[in-house]
């Protein structure tokens, strides 16, 4: 982000001191990364400045008196808004957006559009220390896509029941005229539709079955990157795209439905996804170097990891893939996915997973399952050695984690092109 705002010509001020007020700023912001205690925190309480939330700021300078459609759910979030954003913008609909990731089409992650249509991602991570909400319960759409829901962001909801809750507060937000778009299959959100829901619902399963009105249908070992788009069971036409993996067909179904609530035929959204190139960090081939293809994905839940993976092997066949993995997430370093990670990266050839310090659960133990075929790193500079050294020509490396991962996608390219020719 700081590289996007430095393109963008915004002067990035880093650090918590008081100094940052001598802007003398009109209102003061403040993300949830910003706590008590912080001496610009404590100063903007001092003085009685007026302050806002990221997202309350959003809802009435941005947001108020648009057509606000919100993407949310633990997993597809980022995806699912890009390609929404692009149908609208294909259909010559100038959408507003704000996403969580650069989508390609755009290269940028926000902008204001033209009115009414604005496009969100809707994280039910909380708002900030003096509001402890989910921050999509600011945004008040008139069309919600469910995307799916697990249990995630350990460090602030202690189980799955209080995260239903923040999605049921979020369902009492959408008029009777409004639309949800669900996931049809998934049971915990089917368990918040339950506990009252006053909006029509839409469902999406790749499957189809009773009660789906969105489903697909993909050809014979198939990677989805071609399948048939069908709307309560007529046949809309084929979807060939560069993306693939079943968790993307399931976040393109969500897109056209979303974008027919607002009158984008679906031939048309079909249409404009063909054209969609993905987004940053999402399954984002960042080169290759001695016959060496390294991607950088995003991916840091397990159920995530798994289709990432999938998704992969599904396009490369038997070719290796190794997949390399920082759990940097604050769920992930508190290990509580640690039951069910090894499993989730079983599909890959060889997994490397990078365990600093500040990962303080038996990691070791947790890959157990794997046998020989994990191989576990504490120190960094040892992990792009090692890993530079064992790659061969034909290899698929992922790369995964929600942050940058010491620029290890840039560094293993350049230490692979310096490296003799395979043999």
């Amino acid at each position: 982000m700081s590289t996007q705002l430095a393109a963008l010509g915004i002067e990035l001020i880093e650090g918590y001191g008081v100094e940052q007020l001598e802007l003398n700023p009109d209102v003061v912001v403040i993300g949830n990364v910003m706590s008590r205690g912080m001496p610009v925190i404590e100063a903007v309480l001092e003085r009685g400045l007026p302050y806002a939330s990221g997202p309350e700021w959003l809802a009435s300078a941005v947001l108020r008196q648009r057509w606000v459609l919100a993407v949310a759910g633990t997993h597809g979030k980022t995806s699912t808004t890009s390609m929404l954003s692009w149908i609208l913008e294909d259909a010559g609909l100038v959408p507003g957006f704000l996403i969580g990731g650069i989508p390609q089409n755009f290269g940028t992650s926000a902008r204001l559009g033209s009115a009414p249509f604005f496009v969100i991602e809707a994280d039910e991570y909380d708002t900030a220390f003096f509001d402890k909400r989910a921050k999509f319960v600011h945004y008040r759409p008139r069309t919600l896509i469910l995307n799916n829901l697990e249990y995630d962001h350990a460090d602030i909801y202690p189980d799955l029941a209080s995260i239903e809750r923040q999605f049921q507060h979020l369902l009492r937000t959408v008029p009777g005229g409004g639309r949800i778009i669900c996931n049809g299959v998934d049971e915990n959100l089917q368990r918040v539709l339950a506990a009252g829901c006053w909006t029509p619902v839409e469902r999406f399963a790749r499957a189809g079955g009773a009660g789906i009105h969105w489903s697909a249908r993909l050809p014979a070992e198939g990677d989805f990157s071609r399948f048939d788009v069908l709307f309560e069971g007529r046949d809309c036409g084929p979807l060939v795209w560069d993306s693939l993996g079943a968790h993307n067909a399931d976040n393109a179904l969500a897109a056209l439905a979303a974008a027919r609530h607002v009158g984008v035929p679906i031939e048309r959204g079909i249409e404009a996804l063909s054209r969609f190139k993905g987004v940053a960090r999402r399954m984002q081939l960042r080169g290759s170097a001695a016959g060496v293809h390294v991607y950088d994905d995003f991916a840091h839940h397990p159920t995530a990891i798994a289709t990432t993976i999938d998704g992969l092997r599904r396009r490369v066949g038997r070719q290796r893939i190794i997949a390399v993995l920082e759990p940097r997430s604050q769920t992930m370093r508190l290990g509580v996915h640690r039951q069910t990670l090894a499993q989730s990266l079983a599909g890959a050839d060889e997994i490397w997973l990078y365990a600093p310090p500040s990962v303080n659960w038996d990691v070791r133990s947790a890959m157990t399952p794997l046998g020989a075929r994990a191989r576990i790193e504490t120190d960094f500079e040892a992990l792009l050695a090692d890993l530079t050294l064992s790659l061969r020509s034909g290899d698929h490396v992922l790369i995964m984690s929600n942050g940058g991962f010491g620029a290890l996608h840039t560094r293993l390219l350049e230490a692979l092109e310096s490296r003799a020719p395979s043999s």
